[in-house]
């Protein structure tokens, strides 16, 4: 009896032990890094996001570690003389919400030819879009995409996006705000970046039990790494997705504001920030094409998100900053048609995409001096 109650003694004291150096090491932090992906199997084509992992193969996480640990550009080597690395980044539009991910304007531009100053390249294409509409967030992932030293990156974006009040909502910066602060602080955005207090952090956050969803979060996601290489699905498709509706009520309000959205509630300086962390590496941005609708008030709305008469304003601005600060802009609002929208008023098609296509390498050929 005695021998058996020294062996629990001793079992709960280095079960202690090991709970205290968990606490004190926060293996968390770096957990992330360690991965199967690009070594047991491929290295998946888009960031991890979804909510229904048993058919998709992928859920939504926020370790940004394992995300891009799990992403194929995390296997991608020394560039080669013949390529042109490109990063797209943006919203659930260039993620491919209902595309597969070579149906996506990542996966139709990877491996294109374009013929520039210094001859022939071809295009090596990383898609970095992640679905929440942020500036901020598209700023954070933009950060860790130039540790792989890109040679042009691909900006969509949409008027949604801007609104000071979406740059946090989104988990994925709220949930890494450390490292968003930081990347703000370097780029010049810290005056409207909330600080961090991670002295309130309390002890149970720290410990074993309390980061135990975020561990299962890491195994889960080499776990569905094995079913993505074999089936290359990364996302549901349900054949009965809703259409976009094109029927609205007279309301002319943006985010509660009636008639144009004053520039100063926009975040412009997101876009500063990312040509300040580019230094010198091209940058395209795109407004991406959006669904304008004929139905019912359509004179009032171009689609569910925007009024017509604030959409305008935003875009004259767009243009406006864009021509002073001689930044590359292709806009591409009013390309596709109604019917090359999917389940919302920015979510393309398969066709929609491949009308995308060609215009983006024309602009890729057309725009950029890279003598690489």
């Amino acid at each position: 009896m005695r021998k058996n109650v020294r062996i629990l003694l001793k079992t709960m004291l280095i079960l202690g032990l090991l709970l205290g150096l968990y606490s004190i090491f926060q293996p968390l932090q770096w957990a992330g890094q360690l991965t199967l992906y690009n070594r047991l199997f491929p290295g998946r084509e888009r960031l991890p996001f979804g909510e229904s992992p048993r058919t998709a193969y992928n859920f939504s996480l926020n370790n940004l570690d394992a995300m891009f640990a799990s992403h194929k550009i995390s296997g991608a080597g020394p560039k080669d003389a013949d390529t042109l690395r490109v990063l797209v980044i943006g919203d659930s539009s260039s993620w491919g919400t209902l595309l597969r991910p070579e149906e996506t304007l990542a996966g139709l531009l990877d491996g294109e030819e374009v013929v520039l100053n210094s001859g022939k390249k071809r295009l090596e294409i990383y898609n970095l879009a992640y679905p929440t509409l942020s500036l901020s967030k598209d700023l954070l992932l933009l950060n860790r995409g130039l540790a792989h030293q890109p040679d042009l990156v691909l900006w969509p974006l949409t008027m949604e996006s801007f609104p000071l009040d979406k740059q946090f909502s989104t988990v994925l910066v709220s949930e890494n705000l450390p490292e968003m602060v930081s990347v703000a602080a370097r780029s010049g955005l810290s005056g409207w970046v909330p600080q961090t207090e991670a002295e309130t952090d309390d002890f149970f956050s720290k410990t074993l039990f309390g980061q135990r969803r975020d561990l299962a979060d890491l195994i889960r996601l080499q776990l569905y790494g094995f079913l993505w290489g074999a089936t290359g699905v990364d996302q549901d498709y349900p054949a009965d997705a809703p259409r976009p509706g094109y029927d609205y009520e007279p309301d002319n309000t943006f985010h509660g504001v009636e008639g144009i959205y004053p520039d100063s509630e926009m975040s412009w300086d997101v876009l500063f920030a990312a040509h300040w962390l580019l230094d010198g590496i091209p940058l395209l941005l795109i407004n991406e094409p959006m669904l304008i609708s004929s139905g019912e008030n359509s004179d009032i709305r171009y689609n569910f998100y925007y009024p017509r008469a604030a959409y305008d304003a935003w875009r004259d601005s767009l243009h406006q900053v864009c021509e002073t600060n001689q930044w590359d802009l292709l806009d591409l609002w009013n390309l596709l048609p109604a019917e090359e929208f999917s389940n919302s008023a920015i979510h393309m098609t398969p066709g929609g995409a491949e009308r995308v296509k060609p215009v983006v390498l024309k602009a890729i050929e057309e725009r950029f001096y890279l003598d690489l």
